[in-house]
Formats: C-alpha cells, structure tokens, sequence
C-alpha cells in the first residue's frame, strides 16, 4: 500500500509543517528589513529636509550667491557717526586726494559687531598695535557706523587708501558670508556712495583687487557672489535715476 498517497512524489507530510516554518521567518526577515529600509528612507528624508532649512537661514546654498535680487536704492542710509579720535594709528586726519572707487572689506573676526570695531580701531591710538582703520564698519544686524570721514584717509586698502572709500562689513563665522542684513545695508551703502561721488559699480572693488589678500573672503572664494553683489549695487544706483 502506498502511504504517501495525496502527497508530491519524494515528499513527506512532515514536510509541509517544516516548510511553513521557514516561510513565517522568510515573512518576518522580510518585514524587518522594510521596517528597516523605511526607517532609513525617513532619517535620509529628515536629514536632507534639516539641513536645507540650515541653509535656507543661512541664505542659500554653496556655490550660489543665496542673496538674490536686493530690494535697495541708493538712497542715503541711517549712519551712526563714531568719528575715531585723530591719531597716527587709525585716523591720520589726512585728506583724501579725490575719491575714485570702494573697497570692499571683512573684519576676518566672526561674530564681532560693529561697535566693537570701530572701538579696536580706536583703541591703536592707545595699543599701537597696528595701523588699521575703515571710513564705514557695517554691523551684523545691518547697523552701519562712520568711523572716517570721506574726505579723509582711512588705513584698509593699501595703496587705495588716498582715493577710496573703505567698508568694513562683520560676519557671523569663519565663511566670511555676511548675514542678510548686513548685505542689504551694504548694497545701499555702497549705491550711496558710489551717487555720491558719480561712480558706477565698476569701481566697487574687493580688497583683493588691491593687494591679492582673500579679502572679504566669501567673495573671494565665490566669485559669482561678488557678481551679483556689483549688480545688485548697479540695480540699486538705477533705481536712483
């Protein structure tokens, strides 16, 4: 008699009871790793959505500018005027031969304001640590103080320093990418100025123009920033006429 009558041939009825067993673990092995790879697609999800947001506040994304089209005009801007006490060290009191150009500078000392620039540079009179000083010193909140006339010398730009303007602009870290505020501020400015003094955006230069120094840096080391910054002066002057 044949006792394996209603099964595959070479096959036992013990086996179907073996086999459903390696299937409810092939099931559960199955769901883990979908529980496993959804979990990873969240994180991933997450992560990217987290550090868009990061720059997104910080003002875009590497390689691109991330200011856009600036909504300034060249009008004259609210200035604090600190003038730095005349001395040998920060403001000569000499008089400037005719102004022909801005320089574009950054402090190179992350999350330092304003009001604490001008005072370093008026504090050499005392240190004489060195010579060094700026005509303009914009904050990180888009405050703007005058620490030199723009008649007179201002020590930043080398051998700009008898026939520019110099702006000195704060930075929140080691980038040297200035907050949203301060380039606003300083594209007025600078627009402002250049009304002043019957310049075009052409003559807004970068300290580096001058001397090769990486100054101010992020618009050194991302040229099309400096770019759209020189259109967004050029913009701003237009708006003007």
């Amino acid at each position: 008699m044949n006792t394996h009558r209603g099964y595959a041939k070479g096959k036992k009825p013990g086996n179907r009871k073996k086999n459903t067993g390696k299937s409810r673990n092939r099931s559960a092995k199955v769901r883990m790793n979908r529980t496993i790879r959804t979990g990873l697609i969240v994180l991933v999800l997450l992560t990217v959505f987290l550090a868009v947001c990061g720059l997104l506040s910080a003002g875009g994304f590497p390689g691109d500018s991330g200011y856009g089209r600036v909504d300034a005009d060249a009008s004259e801007p609210e200035i604090d005027v600190q003038l730095l006490d005349v001395n040998p060290y920060s403001r000569p009191g000499t008089q400037s031969d005719g102004i022909t150009g801005i320089v574009i500078h950054y402090t190179a000392n992350p999350g330092s304001s304003a009001q604490d620039n001008r005072d370093y540079f008026n504090g050499l009179q005392d240190s004489h640590e060195t010579k060094a000083s700026s005509n303009f010193v914009v904050g990180l909140g888009g405050e703007i103080i005058q620490c030199v006339p723009t008649w007179e010398v201002a020590y930043a730009s080398n051998d700009r320093n008898y026939d520019s303007v110099s702006i000195e602009v704060c930075h929140p870290d080691e980038t040297g990418r200035f907050t949203k505020k301060s380039y606003e501020s300083l594209v007025q400015l600078t627009a402002w100025l250049c009304v002043k003094f019957d310049l075009t955006a052409d003559d807004v230069i970068r300290h580096y123009d001058v001397t090769g120094k990486n100054c101010p840096k992020y618009f050194v080391e991302h040229e099309d920033a400096w770019e759209d910054f020189r259109e967004n002066v050029s913009l701003a002057i237009t708006s003007e006429n």
